[in-house]
């Protein structure tokens, strides 16, 4: 079969299997993306100013930040694209649960606008254990990275961070529960030596899974490492952020 039929037989197929509305609204979707509608991307929120500089929280008043104020001086920074409101949370929630990881390249576009201008970084997702990979079928962040990376044009590597161990689910626990479940959750290899890394998560709630990361890769000898996700929870639960 000539490449050009080929290539039009799978599109053909694509669109079949494909849902025919939006995953967030169940609207039917047009031709552009008929995962995320733009609509439902138009609504996603992204974080207001003024922000920290640093851990780009917004900020009240004219007070130090305090979410980000006990993070190792190794974490140059961190960004997120858009709140995490019913909107986002479908979305992440058709990445991570229901097998739809085509909708990384749509939540990647927020992020693409936060560190377009960073100069650039190798680009690292978050490891799951391999037997949490094998149980979805893939990692969330490594879709969301190589989404990122193709808009951004940048390198990604999936070998610069090992996950020694799942800590099990961190949505119920406190921050200080949060930190202790990651704690030495991961290994940086000797790959990151030298290199500025861009870690990539779905969701920031207190930054401790970065935060781990961020260790690891510091101890593995990387000369800078920043975060980026996806979404940032509504209320950190780190506490107040002004």
């Amino acid at each position: 079969m000539p490449f050009t039929d080929l290539a039009g037989a799978l599109a053909t197929l694509e669109r079949l299997l494909l849902p025919g509305s939006c995953l967030v609204c169940q609207a039917i979707t047009g031709p552009r993306d008929p995962l995320v509608c733009d609509l439902c991307r138009s609504r996603w929120h992204r974080l207001p100013e003024p922000r920290c500089l640093r851990c780009a929280q917004p900020r009240r008043f004219d007070l130090p930040c305090r979410l980000c104020r006990e993070w190792p001086e190794s974490l140059a920074w961190v960004r997120s694209g858009v709140w995490l409101d019913d909107s986002a949370r479908r979305a992440v929630h058709a990445l991570k649960y229901e097998g739809w990881w085509r909708v990384a390249d749509a939540m990647a576009e927020s992020m693409a606008a936060e560190v377009a201008g960073s100069g650039e970084w190798i680009l690292a997702p978050i490891p799951l254990t391999e037997s949490k990979s094998r149980r979805r079928g893939y990692n969330q962040a490594a879709k969301l990275t190589e989404a990122l990376a193709r808009r951004l044009g940048w390198s990604w590597r999936d070998d610069l961070l090992v996950r020694l161990r799942e800590g099990g689910t961190q949505t119920a626990l406190t921050p200080q529960a949060r930190a202790a479940n990651v704690a030495e959750a991961f290994k940086g290899t000797a790959t990151a030596d030298g290199l500025r890394v861009l870690v990539v998560d779905d969701v920031f709630t207190t930054g401790a899974t970065l935060t781990a990361a961020v260790q690891a890769l510091d101890t593995a000898g990387a000369r800078a490492v920043a975060g980026v996700t996806f979404a940032r929870a509504l209320e950190p639960l780190a506490g107040p952020h002004d």
